[in-house]
């Protein structure tokens, strides 16, 4: 699973399937981006995973917008009958989409067939070892399978003899997964999240362990939550995508719980960690450019929080604590990209704080791990992995390149604070994961033959660079298959994303894996908007900045032709929510490269959305698209890449669509209106142009009845 800042970024889309699913610094890896299955983020009270590596706010690696759509309308009379009339037009709409869905889909049934088949072949041959993790608290070992959470003593987990703790379905919670676990630092309670695929929000059961466990609390609409004490918890709560609030719920003989922290900036999403060591817990407050931490101590969780330092815009800062210091990982100071810096506990302003360590240049931090004597830092520069190792004894820095084919980290979850190994997982679209270990006494890489999997081995990825049109150089990773001649006459899948600094998705996934086995290049497009080369590759994408990524995409899949991958009529496009804006935009103004293009819950309508401050996510998203509603200028730089605003009459590629009807994200509305306005101006380009065998492009919308903004099981994405 994921864990750690990334996971913070990556796991809320739950915050975010990746992805993520795949906005910020992901602490609660709510998904694994490896497992094509429901993410248990399990860990103890002290396993925190710090939300370090992507900048505050990006909660999600997706779009946040809500559906709620419409304007004000002065006549009460007026409004009950527009509702009316809107919801009825909307209903036919739908009906009418997911008929002509049946329709289209019912084509595809042998293909569908097959390619099931064979996916569910690669997943059995590559995953079948990938279990649930298992915290490990002194002699007993916690785990979940199937819904239900286990415990056993650490030397009978492999013979079976466990007792179950919690089961969803005996609970009367079958349609949830168990989505993140708590356990007090005594084993007296556990806390534990419930998820619904169709709902943003989480519900917090509290359990009392014991020979007969038994359900003493439940909290709706739940964020985050960890201990504090054995019997103090402490929990955000989460409304209409908002997190602003943070309580304390006690379990001692004088139960009570009181509102500790609210935040008032709408901007700024709050959630609650808790630092390896378990001094602390972090109220961690932040804007997609800006942070402020307020620190618990747990040893005295009734004390007000103290405030490490008040926000500075444009300051990003994350906090963890060893031997009485705070170890800050912060953009503060020049070049505004991540540093590690410390400070004491009783002076913490950023006056105080002394560099441990800085980033080179263009170099991506994903994660950062805390150890009692060490510290790991998982890093991407010129699209290779390096692991570097900061040694707090010796003070030393040890810096180690890893397999050129790996793309993605993945850190086990809740690694143990003293332990004298970390372990982790390397992984690439067409690579299962693999597991690796960093002894910190022998100062090696080990890698882990933990299963008899065969190894992909005739795979071939390579690395280029594309001048965009200001030349700056745009890295783009290629897979394809060793034994495939005439490169320029096979299809081409092309990827991007470009928003939010987050990293275009690059863990292992089996339909990957399958189309390179039958001749298909992947391509993925790192373009600026997204992550990649550090915090600067973000900002020189986004804002007033948003058109250098369409510059940059499409200079990679130029240079993709002219270096003979495929060519444009053998050549798809695949993008999923923010990645929408610059898909979309490509097929604007370059139609031509591209025969067709995939999109799964797509941001196409930029310019109308920002536009209605009333959806809960309008104003914090300011940070990335900027503010049409006070910028005028602002206003007409939207305009001239949003999708739906360019829609002209042309020859499109083929599209396909996967919406779905509980995306409180990206608004189903927004959706309709651009397929029905895509459909409108192909037929016109089509009557205009008519002539013999003249060839009229497809656009599809699949509207799911389950799951919301790409956060879907395995059986659902296998379907799909």
């Amino acid at each position: 699973t994921c864990v750690g800042l990334r996971n913070l970024l990556q796991g809320l889309s739950f915050s975010v399937k990746y992805y993520s699913k795949h906005n910020h610094l992901q602490t609660v890896c709510l998904y694994s981006k490896i497992k094509h299955q429901k993410c248990h983020i399990l860990d103890r009270s002290g396993g925190t995973c710090m939300h370090w590596t992507v900048p505050p706010g990006s909660i999600v690696p997706w779009r946040f917008f809500s559906c709620k759509e419409g304007t004000k309308i002065p006549s009460k009379r007026k409004q009950n009958t527009s509702i009316t009339t809107s919801e009825h037009l909307y209903k036919d709409l739908l009906k009418s989409e997911q008929e002509n869905w049946n329709d289209i889909s019912a084509g595809y049934k042998a293909m569908t067939k097959r390619i099931k088949e064979k996916l569910e072949e690669l997943h059995n041959k590559y995953m079948f070892n990938s279990g649930s993790p298992r915290i490990r608290f002194g002699e007993n070992v916690y785990f979940e399978e199937n819904g239900c959470i286990f415990l056993s003593k650490a030397d009978d987990v492999d013979e079976g003899n466990v007792d179950i703790l919690f089961s969803t379905e005996d609970l009367g919670f079958s349609d949830a997964f168990i989505q993140r676990i708590r356990i007090s630092p005594d084993q007296r309670y556990m806390a534990i999240s419930l998820k619904s695929d169709n709902s943003e929000e989480a519900t917090c059961v509290i359990m009392k362990l014991g020979h007969f466990p038994a359900v003493e609390k439940v909290i709706p609409s739940v964020f985050s939550f960890e201990w504090a004490t054995n019997d103090v918890l402490y929990y955000t709560s989460q409304k209409n995508l908002k997190c602003q609030n943070v309580f304390m719920t006690t379990f001692t003989n004088q139960k009570h719980t009181e509102l500790v922290y609210t935040e008032q900036d709408a901007r700024f999403f709050v959630d609650i960690c808790c630092t390896k060591d378990r001094r602390f817990l972090t109220i961690n407050s932040n804007s997609k450019t800006t942070s402020e931490v307020w620190l618990v101590e747990c040893r005295h969780p009734f004390k007000l929080p103290a405030l490490v330092q008040a926000r500075t815009k444009g300051l990003i800062y994350h906090i963890e604590h060893r031997n009485d210091e705070l170890y800050i990982l912060t953009t503060y100071g020049e070049p505004a990209e991540y540093k590690l810096m410390k400070a004491p506990v009783a002076s913490s302003g950023m006056e105080n704080w002394q560099l441990v360590y800085a980033l080179e240049k263009k170099t991506k931090l994903v994660d950062l791990e805390m150890f009692s004597d060490h510290c790991i830092m998982f890093l991407k520069n010129a699209g290779h992995l390096y692991l570097n190792v900061i040694s707090f004894v010796s003070h030393s820095v040890q810096s180690i390149k890893l397999p050129t084919w790996a793309c993605e980290f993945e850190l086990e979850s809740h690694p143990e604070y003293t332990t004298s190994t970390c372990y982790f997982q390397l992984t690439s679209p067409v690579h299962p994961p693999k597991r690796f270990a960093y002894s910190f006494k022998e100062n090696n890489l080990i890698e882990q033959a933990v299963r008899e999997v065969p190894i992909i081995t005739n795979c071939h990825t390579t690395r280029l660079l594309a001048k965009s049109k200001d030349e700056t150089s745009v890295p783009i990773t290629v897979f394809h298959n060793m034994n495939s001649k005439e490169l320029h006459r096979k299809p081409l899948l092309v990827h991007v994303y470009g928003a939010y600094g987050i990293d275009l998705n690059m863990s292992f996934k089996e339909e990957k894996l399958m189309l390179t086995e039958e001749g298909w290049i992947l391509a993925y497009c790192h373009v600026r908007g997204g992550g990649e080369l550090g915090l600067s590759w973000h900002k020189d994408g986004c804002q007033q900045n948003k058109l250098k990524g369409l510059h940059d995409l499409k200079a990679c899949i130029t240079l993709l032709h002219e270096l003979g991958f495929s060519q444009p009529k053998y050549t798809a496009l695949a993008a999923a929510s923010a990645g929408g804006v610059l898909a979309g935009a490509l097929c604007n103004t370059d139609p031509e490269l591209i025969r067709a293009m995939v999109l799964q819950a797509p941001f196409v309508d930029v310019l109308n959305t920002m536009m209605k401050t009333h959806l809960p996510l309008t104003i914090e998203e300011q940070e990335e698209w900027g503010n049409p509603l006070a910028d005028e200028k602002c206003m007409k730089y939207i305009e001239s890449y949003c999708p739906y605003q360019n829609i002209k009459t042309q020859c499109y590629p083929s599209v396909f669509i996967t919406a779905y009807e509980n995306d409180q994200r990206i608004p189903l509305a927004g959706v309709l209106r651009y397929v029905q306005k895509l459909r409108k101006a192909v037929l016109d380009h089509a009557s205009k142009t008519s002539k013999k065998g003249n060839w009229i492009p497809n656009i599809i919308l699949d509207i799911q009845a389950n799951g919301s903004h790409c956060d879907s099981s395995w059986e659902d994405s296998l379907n799909e």
